[in-house]
């Protein structure tokens, strides 16, 4: 059985990459596809400009001239300039349950990584936190969330007999908005209310909303810069992802604390719209729009998707005044469930509020390494 590795030089050969995993899942029941509008956007340098700081190389598998695998090298040399690292990352890694197929990809890419001059291989992982990252490992029987991995087992084993062993773990955590609170929260929802330090703002319109998208994301930078994988936005990559998550956030969810008329603290939550990218099969148009619009109103789940408190107010409550506000408009709303997206283990204090409240692991990914 020959393997054949061809890297991605063409339109073609890019449409054969986006496309390949719906081609490898196709039947699987928890499986869902990217937004391919977003994928051609992402894997383009021209549009997307993590590629500026990065080197690259996109590879497709063939067996017998049919694709069968790809994989992406990423060397974020900004990354490993601020953190003063010699690593490289793979990702987007998925192919077909064989052996073969998986080392001559992942040779592929070591080979060009030793060429390189990088001594460390780590992934799944794209340009930033804010990509797909590592691979699922537990919880593979529960609807997958947007943007985080919904791989099968095997392909973690292809992976593991390649050589990698754990780098980091992320989870996310799932509970009813029902949730029983402790009556400290609520005392502190009230001392907060009458304090006329700092406001909670909340929203009914887009239109109300978009101003405090760049300084919600300006917080970002400013409180992730220790978390792992992290890389701080510039002011063009804040408004690129505020146009491309803008049209899906519901203002309801959206929860801001401002003192003096800064952002010091928000978390962000969406209807869950895995449903319905599902049933577009990753096609926008010319009715998956309204497809995945259709499941955001009919869903009884929200993903809560992004969270900040700036550092000098951590440990103040905000976080716990957010969330009692958030579980309100969603129990108003006529939801059942909120899911927290991907948290790092070492994010321990995020970790610690979640599970002081008994609140179970729902899912959990891996991101792996191997000395090269």
């Amino acid at each position: 059985m020959q393997v054949k590795i061809v890297t991605v030089s063409s339109r073609k050969l890019l449409r054969t990459f986006i496309h390949l995993p719906a081609k490898l899942h196709q039947g699987e029941k928890n499986w869902m596809p990217t937004i391919y509008a977003d994928d051609w956007n992402f894997f383009n340098p021209k549009k997307n400009h993590q590629f500026d700081s990065c080197d690259t190389i996109m590879a497709i598998a063939l067996l017998n001239d049919k694709p069968v695998g790809r994989i992406m090298g990423i060397i974020h040399n900004k990354y490993n300039e601020l953190r003063n690292e010699n690593t490289a990352r793979f990702g987007y890694f998925d192919c077909i349950d064989n052996t073969e197929v998986s080392h001559a990809l992942f040779m592929c890419i070591e080979d060009w990584v030793k060429q390189k001059g990088k001594t460390l291989l780590v992934g799944p992982y794209g340009f930033s936190d804010k990509d797909i990252q590592g691979m699922l490992i537990e919880g593979f029987e529960h609807l997958p969330l947007i943007d985080s991995a919904c791989n099968p087992p095997y392909i973690v084993s292809l992976i593991e007999k390649e050589g990698f062993g754990k780098e980091i773990d992320c989870m996310t955590y799932k509970f009813p908005v029902n949730l029983a609170l402790p009556e400290l929260y609520y005392r502190i929802q009230k001392r907060s209310n009458y304090s006329s330090s700092s406001q909670l703002i909340e929203f009914t319109s887009r239109t109300q909303l978009k101003p405090y998208i760049v300084p919600v994301l300006q917080l970002v930078n400013r409180t992730y810069d220790h978390l792992y994988g992290f890389v701080p936005m510039s002011d063009t990559e804040m408004h690129e992802f505020a146009s491309r998550y803008l049209p899906i956030i519901d203002p309801r969810f959206v929860k801001v604390i401002e003192k003096e008329g800064e952002v010091i603290a928000f978390i962000i939550a969406i209807p869950n719209l895995s449903k319905g990218i599902q049933k577009s099969r990753g096609y926008l148009f010319p009715v998956g729009i309204f497809q995945i619009l259709m499941a955001s109103r009919r869903t009884k789940q929200l993903d809560l998707m992004l969270g900040a408190v700036r550092r000098d107010y951590q440990g103040a409550g905000l976080e716990i005044v957010m969330g009692i506000s958030l579980i309100e408009s969603a129990q108003k709303a006529g939801f059942k469930d909120i899911e927290a997206h991907l948290i790092l283990e070492n994010n321990y204090k995020m970790r610690a509020e979640i599970e002081r409240l008994n609140i179970p692991v729902h899912k959990r990914f891996r991101v792996y390494r191997k000395e090269i």
